[in-house]
């Protein structure tokens, strides 16, 4: 009989190891700050309007919010973050988040600086994904119109040529590198091009092993089929197929647009049906061969899933599975997952910080509406706080 994992998302001494007390007061004012929706927008509203000013508050932000959701500011700085993770067995994937131009140009860039970071994360046995989103590698408005049926200029032909390039480009530096590679999910109305693409590459580079791994949102209420297809494909075709269920990150603007445009509305009527869903996709791969990422926030699906790994029989070692979360948010459930043997890879944003921006007005907005996040978050900071003032062996300040 299989041993049922012992593993405590509570477990707050191993949840913080890494922070020192200053961290940890850090952190403290931080999702203080996060858990009044009020302050938190105001926040960063200003901070928005410094940049746009050019004052300067670059040092600030690199001590407070940067400094706590992103590496750093280039591959070098986030490298050390990263191998600051791995001394507590968490493993990182550096994650470019600047926002390009929209041109050729800006869509090289973008490749190439993704193909860096391969290259720099194949120097080390920390970092074993990279990622991309298909949006910075090319125009979407091309892929909106393949997606309706649309018939594209010559221009735009050989524009959507440049971008399947810049993507195999990825694909194949992962494979050649040894790595495994995430893409991402975006908007539906251009996602079945993203899909095909994905697929494209995983039917070319994951033979030998799962090397490129596809991502579902699961608040779209078609997702768990368009998982269950896909890896019908794969057996069909004969290579690995790989997954990363998300719950998900554009609903209001999906929403607002079915309304606009008036189709039918691709988001799950409520919560629970995201949350049934998502758990549907994790139990679907683990018994029936996905390769899998885990990306989630959510305890109760992080512990289904150390339970279902269980019953079927994959080791925690195994890289059918790995658990994912964002940097600097639930190192409650990172850090002891990797603990308690498992593997874990923590998403880590890096990039100039007033370019970075974008991506930390969503981490702000995401710890606020996410039901209870920040609350969470605070909570379990002052926790650890209050269990350091009572118990020897703190870290030094």
């Amino acid at each position: 009989m299989p041993v049922k994992p012992k593993i405590s998302f509570e477990n707050l001494e191993v949840a913080f190891a890494s922070k020192s007390d200053a961290e940890l007061r850090k952190m403290y004012l931080i999702f203080a700050t996060l858990n009044n929706n009020l302050i938190s927008d105001l926040g960063i509203g200003l901070a928005n309007l410094a940049f746009k000013l050019k004052l300067p508050v670059k040092g600030i932000m690199k001590k407070t919010m940067f400094g706590h959701f992103c590496g750093g500011e280039t591959i070098a700085e986030s490298i050390q973050a990263a191998s600051k993770l791995a001394k507590y067995g968490v493993h990182a994937i550096l994650d470019l988040s600047v926002e390009g131009k929209g041109d050729e140009e800006s869509f090289d860039r973008t490749c190439d600086e993704i193909h860096r970071t391969l290259i720099e994360s194949a120097k080390t046995d920390y970092m074993p994904f990279g990622v991309f989103k298909v949006t910075g590698l090319g125009d979407y408005h091309i892929m909106e119109k393949i997606q309706a049926g649309e018939k594209l200029t010559p221009s735009e032909e050989k524009a959507f040529a440049k971008m399947k390039g810049r993507v195999d480009k990825l694909c194949k530096a992962a494979h050649d590198l040894g790595l495994k590679i995430l893409v991402d999910a975006e908007e539906s109305w251009f996602q079945n091009v993203i899909d095909d693409l994905a697929y494209e590459a995983m039917e070319k580079y994951n033979r030998e092993r799962c090397v490129v791994y596809n991502t579902y949102q699961m608040y779209r209420h078609d997702s768990l089929e368009r998982l269950k297809k896909a890896h019908q494909v794969a057996l069909d075709k004969g290579y690995l197929f790989g997954a990363k269920p998300v719950r998900g990150a554009y609903m209001e603007k999906e929403r607002e647009r079915a309304e606009e445009m008036g189709y039918q509305d691709p988001i799950q009527p409520n919560k629970e049906a995201t949350d049934r869903d998502y758990d549907a996709a994790i139990q679907y791969s683990v018994e029936n061969g996905v390769y899998l990422v885990c990306a989630t926030h959510n305890e109760k699906s992080s512990l289904q899933l150390t339970n279902w790994m269980n019953l079927h029989g994959i080791d925690p070692q195994s890289d059918r599975v790995f658990f994912s979360q964002l940097y600097g948010m639930s190192d409650n459930i990172s850090f002891n997952l990797a603990k308690a043997g498992y593997r874990v890879v923590k998403y880590v944003p890096y990039g100039p910080v007033e370019k970075v921006m974008p991506y930390l007005t969503r981490r702000a907005a995401e710890n606020t509406s996410i039901a209870g996040q920040s609350s969470r978050e605070f909570e379990l900071v002052k926790r650890e706080m209050r269990r350091r003032k009572t118990e020897d062996g703190r870290p030094k300040s």
